[in-house]
């Protein structure tokens, strides 16, 4: 009979895989990246700064990628999946800092902006990307509880977030049987914050560590763990993975 004693151990799900990861020189993109590259994968980063992420790389394994593509534009998109090879996973992460303001102080242009690279961004990736992606590969991408529990002043980002997850699941249909999901994180302490005064944020983060249900803010290796789980499990397509220490209940 077999037992757990005699069973032999096997090489880690993400161990010789290739991962693409755009948006990853800092806050949750970066965490995942780091956590896959622990996991043996090999890692290419991607965001529209070099200094950053010539930055991450040396805090990445020898042997990582790292390139500086504005991923507002779709032909600088299209050129980097041009000469990318193939790869197993694609995770998408990239954004600015937000500006929260109540529907009638909104900048139409400056709303219209906004979807630029979280939504449009991530939309160009997938159509250049799917076609390089290995068997049983897998697309994750990026929304925010704002689509499920906005508040005053949150109308471009709850928008954005429920177009999001709209797209993951029309993408899972077409794309089959590429893996596409969407990590759904709530307030993380991450750089899309720095937007805010220091007092703003400080009180933005206290606020919801005291009302979170398991009272404490989360931090990008919180969410990064979900992006690893939706890289490695092989059943779920078109799902949107709540990680937001219970925000949504409260």
């Amino acid at each position: 009979m077999r037992t757990f004693a005699n069973m032999t151990t096997t090489a880690q799900p993400l161990t010789g895989k290739r991962v693409i990861l755009l948006g990853a020189s800092s806050g949750i993109g970066f965490a995942t990246a780091r956590k896959a590259a622990a996991e043996g994968a090999a890692i290419v980063i991607v965001s529209g700064n070099r200094q950053r992420v010539d930055q991450a790389l040396k805090e990445l394994p020898a042997g990582s990628e790292g390139y500086a593509v504005d991923l507002s534009k779709e032909e600088n998109i299209r050129d980097f999946f041009s000469s990318a090879g193939r790869f197993d996973h694609l995770v998408y992460s990239a954004g600015e800092n937000l500006t929260l303001s109540p529907i009638a102080q909104t900048e139409i242009g400056q709303a219209q902006g906004f979807f630029m690279i979280r939504f449009w961004g991530a939309f160009t990736a997938v159509k250049y990307a799917a076609p390089l992606i290995n068997e049983g590969g897998s697309i994750g991408l990026t929304s925010g509880t704002a689509s499920v529990r906005p508040g005053a002043g949150w109308s471009v980002a709850s928008a954005i977030c429920g177009a999001m997850e709209g797209l993951v699941r029309a993408l899972a249909v077409e794309l089959s049987p590429i893996r596409v999901n969407c990590v759904v994180p709530g307030v993380i302490r991450t750089p899309l914050w720095d937007g805010m005064g220091q007092q703003q944020r400080d009180g933005l983060f206290d606020q919801v560590g005291k009302s979170s249900l398991v009272k404490r803010v989360g931090l990008p290796d919180d969410v990064a763990e979900g992006f690893l789980y939706l890289m490695k499990q092989r059943n779920g397509t078109g799902q949107s993975l709540l990680i937001d220490g219970g925000a949504v209940l409260v």
